[in-house]
């Protein structure tokens, strides 16, 4: 009996999905190209993959990989997958060969879903533990011809129902590497739907929201943030796979979006595009930005140029599904560059390394404990160990919190510059640096010095017609700083180097740069 309860009660991800399709049949679900899915079309869809996946031998817990850029093809997969009781693997489908075949070999999976895009890749890549590679259209490209298409998978077979749920694994979210190998966070079902109860209620999800999802589906932010919570309520959701200024804003004033998710790179070249005058964008009332911190400048040329728009940040990571905390939009006014709270479900602390809280002011590592997290990293017990030692999972990631429980991230721990003695956080450099009319964009980050230890570096690109020296971003940033902040390198780039989700890749950076600083030093 205990059995047969537990199988009544079971929550799952494509549980929630049969369900909205129940509560929203005739509502459309997907637009992508050509594509038009109703939710109750999109959860047949589903079904006819789920069967074919189990007619394809597949067995509950085993892993499937995708490698694709956005589509209603991917979406599809990814609830179908579930359905079939295997375990999704999401692949940046920026990596090259080597970096997916140890993704693929590590994880064991046993099928591999690839588009026109990344097929070459993707065959190059395979391990033994592939046994099959399919191919799937993207938004406008049709399947590639050189492997068997995912239409081979579709049988009707009428409803299909799983059997894993709670706190069976969902997902394996490979995290982006440092120095080592990326780590595989398990993520159960349990992890992420308390994380789309998060989200709908503190980010304001409802079924009459209509969202763009230009962001990649491979990273949680996007797969879990929005395009999850949004289905979970009924909405209506536009994908695309081309993530430029001209297409966001297109398709935002077509379909006449109601919301829309960003980095904050992304926010700076929408922006930045002489499209932004040209197209009706009123309708766009609520704006989410994470991955990385806001420029405060930024956020105040947003609220000039888009009124109506209400902005949320969002922090977090990958293992807590990923959203920690919340800032609202009526928080902005009086807290510009701040992470917010915790939401709903989570609960969040600043230690020191012996685990005490800190006082308000002081720094220390941001630790968190939630549903939502992680169960592990896949096959790694020493670095699940360790991210969880205390009883707290470590974020990595320093800030401080006010009395009123707002915490700011202060910087990455390996981000932080230890300059003649003194801790530097880029982010505060690169906050000045943003309020130079001339600045585009900028990253900073320590590079190794005789005399400093570490030199506080800017790595800048330009707003289009505009010029400065090295002494007058030397000067501007004097004017804000204390004297060991003032950036000692300084270089000029036409762009920074960013993944697929718009975090700037500052170990990039510091690799390219290592030859050079010795010899530019800026003022």
């Amino acid at each position: 009996m205990n059995q047969i309860l537990s199988g009544a009660r079971q929550q799952s991800l494509p549980a929630m999905l049969r369900r909205s399709a129940a509560r929203h049949g005739d509502r459309t679900a997907i637009i992508c190209g050509e594509t038009r899915w109703s939710y109750a079309a999109f959860n047949h869809i589903v079904d006819q993959l789920a069967a074919g996946l189990k007619h394809e031998g597949l067995r509950p817990g085993d892993r499937v990989a995708i490698m694709a850029r956005n589509s209603h093809a991917f979406m599809a997969l990814r609830f179908a997958i579930a359905r079939a009781d295997a375990v999704l693997v999401p692949i940046n489908f920026m990596l090259n060969a080597d970096d997916v075949r140890y993704i693929l070999d590590h994880s064991g999976a046993r099928l591999l879903f690839a588009d026109q895009s990344t097929i070459d890749v993707a065959q190059q890549a395979i391990p033994d533990s592939v046994e099959c590679v399919f191919g799937i259209p993207g938004e406008t490209d049709a399947a590639p011809a050189q492997v068997p298409s995912w239409e081979r998978l579709w049988c009707d077979e009428g409803p299909q129902y799983e059997t894993r749920g709670g706190d069976d694994l969902l997902q394996i979210v490979y995290t982006s590497g440092t120095e080592s190998r990326p780590k595989g966070a398990m993520l159960s079902h349990h992890s992420v739907l308390w994380e789309y109860q998060s989200c709908i209620i503190d980010c304001e999800w409802t079924a009459d929201t209509i969202a763009l999802h230009a962001m990649p589906l491979f990273h949680c932010a996007q797969l879990d943030c929005m395009i999850g919570p949004a289905l979970h309520v009924g909405a209506l959701n536009i994908i695309t796979g081309k993530p430029t200024p001209e297409n966001i804003i297109a398709l935002l004033a077509r379909y006449q979006a109601t919301s829309f998710f960003a980095p904050p790179t992304i926010w700076i070249s929408l922006l930045r595009s002489p499209e932004m005058a040209r197209h009706d964008l009123s309708r766009l009332t609520k704006g989410y930005y994470g991955a990385s911190i806001m420029p405060v400048e930024v956020l105040r040329e947003l609220r000039e140029r888009l009124p109506a728009l209400r902005l949320w940040n969002l922090y977090g990571q990958t293992e807590i599904a990923p959203v920690a905390t919340i800032l609202f939009p009526e928080e902005h006014h009086d807290r510009l560059g701040s992470a917010g709270r915790p939401t709903l479900h989570v609960e969040t602390r600043i230690v020191d390394d012996n685990m005490v809280d800190v006082a308000p002011g002081e720094i220390g590592e941001i630790v968190h404990r939630s549903p939502q997290l992680l169960s592990g990293y896949w096959n790694d017990p020493e670095r699940t160990a360790e991210a969880f030692a205390g009883g707290w999972f470590h974020s990595g990631d320093l800030g401080v919190i006010d009395a009123e429980g707002y915490i700011n991230v202060v910087d990455r721990k390996k981000d932080m510059i230890k300059s003649g003695g003194e801790n530097v956080a880029s982010r505060e450099v690169e906050e000045v640096l943003y309020l130079h009319p001339a600045i585009s964009e900028v990253a900073v980050i320590g590079l190794p010095d005789p005399k400093w230890i570490e030199a506080v570096t800017a790595v800048i690109v330009l707003r289009a017609g505009e010029t400065v020296t090295h002494e007058g971003v030397t000067r501007h940033c004097a004017a804000h700083l204390s004297g060991f902040k003032v950036p000692k390198n300084i270089f000029f780039y036409d762009s920074l180097p960013r993944n697929a989700s718009g975090k700037i890749l500052k170990r990039e950076l510091r690799t390219a740069l290592l030859d050079q600083a010795a010899g530019n030093i800026g003022g």
